[in-house]
């Protein structure tokens, strides 16, 4: 699986393109706690694993330490458990840190404000989710579940017969999608672009879920399975991207510094 140089440098570089497109509101307080989630967050059960192994070595309690490690370690590597069982410690952690490297102007925050435990909570599961978008592609020699699953919601056996059913469902959801979204950007529209983005994204989400319904019903429900969208895996890489690429990145998002914290700054 990819090791910290990969995670870090993933989610650092994206933490770095947010605050430039967002003047600051993303700040490197932001960027920070993200990376170290997504390289250090759910692999701090490793060092666990680690720290019983030696435990147990030196002949402290016996095997226990070296189990409980291995148990925790299996516990925590995983993008929800992580953040249930060490998110609020590590919420409160990160805040007062994010104070203290402000306090010692060690880190600047754009805005001179330090994040808050909600932020870091926030952020907290962001880098979790994160950190799975590459564990599931590039660990196991290519055949963790999640890569497999997403494969096998394509058709792999032969050549994917075209189903006119199929065609039509996705060629309605296909110019459904272009044209909302051509016709809530239009030139004349009078809502601001700010409303628009947001009524685009709702589009978007909707659209989706048709999508992901129609895919699930045609590989799940219909007997005998027909192929969704031709042999491609459709539902597999929307339900991953959303899960560990875009949803982590919407966490980062709600995360930012309000609008009101830089009243007056020079952005």
């Amino acid at each position: 699986m990819p090791g910290p140089g990969p995670h870090m440098m993933y989610a650092m570089g994206t933490g770095v393109a947010m605050t430039a497109l967002t003047n600051g509101r993303f700040t490197p307080h932001h960027a920070l706690t993200y990376s170290l989630n997504a390289f250090f967050g759910p692999d701090i059960g490793s060092f666990s694993e680690w720290l019983g192994s030696i435990a147990s070595d030196l002949g402290f309690l016996g095997s226990y330490p070296s189990s409980i490690g291995s148990a925790l370690a299996g516990f925590i590597h995983d993008p929800l458990f992580y953040v249930l069982v060490l998110g609020i410690p590590l919420c409160l952690l990160y805040s007062w840190l994010s104070r203290l490297l402000l306090r010692t102007n060690l880190l600047d925050s754009v805005g001179g404000v330090p994040l808050s435990r909600y932020q870091c909570l926030l952020l907290i599961a962001a880098g979790s989710f994160s950190h799975f978008f590459l564990d599931h592609l590039f660990e196991d020699d290519g055949h963790s579940s999640m890569y497999t699953w997403i494969l096998s919601t394509g058709w792999w056996k032969d050549r994917a017969p075209v189903n006119p059913d199929a065609v039509f469902v996705i060629g309605i959801l296909s110019i459904s999608l272009i044209f909302g979204f051509v016709y809530i950007n239009r030139g004349n529209s009078p809502k601001s672009i700010n409303r628009r983005s947001y009524e685009s994204l709702k589009l978007i989400l909707v659209i989706g879920i048709f999508y992901c319904f129609w895919c699930a019903s045609q590989i799940y429900w219909v007997k005998p399975r027909r192929p969704a969208v031709g042999e491609e895996a459709d539902l597999g890489v929307l339900v991953f991207l959303t899960t560990y690429f875009f949803l982590p990145h919407g966490l980062c998002v709600l995360s930012m510094n309000s609008k009101e914290a830089y009243a007056g700054l020079p952005l």
